[in-house]
């Protein structure tokens, strides 16, 4: 799970104007919100888009995961 709708929310901001933004659709945000996975390129368009940078990445996405599944060891 993540914490874009956690930091979304505490900016007040809709999830519309987030995905404007983030130069992304709504639909986009929905399943980011959902836990989804997304690409490193989206997920540096909404955390600019929140007023964060790309070391903010842990605490709104979570520890990356390895290709088993199992979070990785860094």
């Amino acid at each position: 799970m993540n914490n874009v709708q956690r930091f979304r929310e505490q900016q007040l901001m809709a999830k519309a104007e987030l995905a404007r933004r983030a130069g992304v659709s709504e639909s986009t945000i929905d399943r980011i919100e959902a836990g989804k996975d997304c690409r490193l390129e989206t997920k540096r368009k909404v955390l600019f888009a929140l007023g964060l940078s790309v070391q903010d990445s842990p605490k709104v996405f979570g520890r990356r995961r390895n290709g088993n599944g199992h979070r990785s060891a860094r």
